[in-house]
């Protein structure tokens, strides 16, 4: 009767043996929840990162997602500088704290100094979290047990994230975890400091190639053209002395002339083409009209703006506009084009719209490549929707401002 017929197992030996599984079964899934958190966290900052937001919001998130894990109290996440000090970058908690502070020393017996010094996860866990042995920050916060690892990004110890929680021990292997977890964090960290390098350089790019075409637009024109205009004049000086038995020589005259002063209307638009004066002297609606005047299909124009904008915003604008009513000329054979600029929400908005054939791409050779990486640039968006047979629509939206709400280049160099 003690044993289970045909098996030789106890009644008592079968329960320990279910109990025993199902307690594995229980931390296998366990195992597998925690490992789908994290992996779900980790997918959460990978897309900050692709929608290029700021660093400092995703050191933020960092900060809150593990935090989270960890069912903590308190998260923090630190960069090491070279003299040996650490600034914060971002927490949760006790630790959390608007925006990156200043560089400071770290105690020595905090973990996350024993990271800096070892290179490793650290662990500090207290009976009593009023102990005076304590770091004065531990014993403000209460904590009773905290947890570091490094971050290493491309082989540099970059920085350190921990953990910390007042009400007891964090469990163990913590310090594994937050290891694996940190090796993790270091690619996002990484991807996020190669976009906003990215993001800079090519922003670099935009403005030295503006400033270029605005100094070379300056140069024509007060050098080149106002050089043709005085010769035209002279030209038609000596034209009125000529006498009048001489036809012939005031005729050719006249045909230098006419030469000259066609040269000098092309030079005025190529000047234009490379940057348009008006564009500097009296704003992106004035600008925008223009285009729309000189375009060879009639524009519905509406500029919904007040005052003057960002001269990057400004100018990227401008050249949104002038490279989709270019290409509705060249490519779409539409009859009328209808554009739309707008701000809202501390954003501009830019919309161009025509009813030609569609088809528009970015490997087509139509320049919008080229505006991408400008309107990128400046933390924008591009977005182009051509369907064959129904027209093309770009629309583009530019930040008047930086993610911390600075104003983006408010004011134009003087003339």
């Amino acid at each position: 009767m003690g044993a289970l017929r045909g098996t030789g197992v106890s009644r008592r030996g079968y329960r320990a043996a279910g109990r025993r599984a199902n307690i594995a079964n229980a931390k296998a899934r366990e195992e597998l929840r925690r490992i789908g958190d994290e992996q779900a966290a980790l997918r959460q900052l990978a897309m900050l990162v692709i929608r290029g937001v700021k660093p400092s919001l995703v050191f933020a998130a960092v900060a809150e997602e593990v935090g989270a894990l960890f069912n903590a109290d308190y998260s923090g996440i630190v960069r090491f500088e070279p003299d040996g000090e650490a600034t914060f970058l971002a927490g949760r908690g006790w630790l959390a704290r608007d925006g990156s502070g200043p560089a400071v020393k770290l105690d020595p017996n905090l973990a996350l100094a024993l990271v800096r010094e070892t290179g490793r996860a650290a662990r500090l866990d207290a009976d009593d979290p009023t102990s005076p042995s304590l770091p004065e920050d531990l014993r403000a916060g209460g904590v009773r047990s905290a947890v570091s690892a490094p971050i290493v990004v491309e082989g540099r110890r970059w920085g350190a994230i921990g953990v910390a929680s007042r009400g007891g021990p964090l469990p163990p292997g913590a310090e594994q975890r937050m290891t694996d977890l940190a090796e993790l964090i270091a690619i996002v960290i990484a991807n996020a400091q190669a976009h906003t390098e990215l993001t800079e350089a090519r922003a670099r790019v935009v403005s030295t190639a503006d400033e270029t075409r605005r100094r070379i637009e300056r140069d024509l024109h007060d050098g080149a053209q106002q050089r043709l205009v005085s010769l035209a004049l002279q030209l038609r000086g000596a034209q009125a002395t000529v006498p009048p038995e001489l036809d012939d020589l005031a005729a050719e005259l006249d045909r230098v002339a006419v030469g000259l002063t066609s040269a000098l209307d092309e030079l005025r638009e190529l000047a234009r083409g490379i940057h348009p004066a008006i564009l500097a002297q009296a704003g992106l609606a004035p600008a925008l009209r223009t285009l729309a005047r000189r375009s060879p299909i009639p524009v519905d124009l509406q500029v919904r703006t007040e005052g003057r904008l960002p001269e990057r915003v400004e100018v990227t604008a401008y050249y949104v506009v002038s490279e989709a009513l270019t290409n509705a000329a060249k490519h779409a054979r539409a009859s009328t084009v209808t554009v739309t600029v707008e701000t809202a929400d501390d954003v501009l908005r830019i919309s161009v719209r025509d009813d030609g054939v569609g088809g528009a791409g970015y490997a087509r050779g139509t320049g919008l490549v080229g505006l991408g990486d400008r309107v990128e640039a400046l933390s924008g968006q591009i977005f182009l929707t051509s369907p064959r047979g129904a027209g093309t629509t770009l629309r583009a939206e530019l930040p008047l401002t930086e993610p911390n709400g600075v104003t983006v280049n408010r004011a134009w160099p003087e003339s």
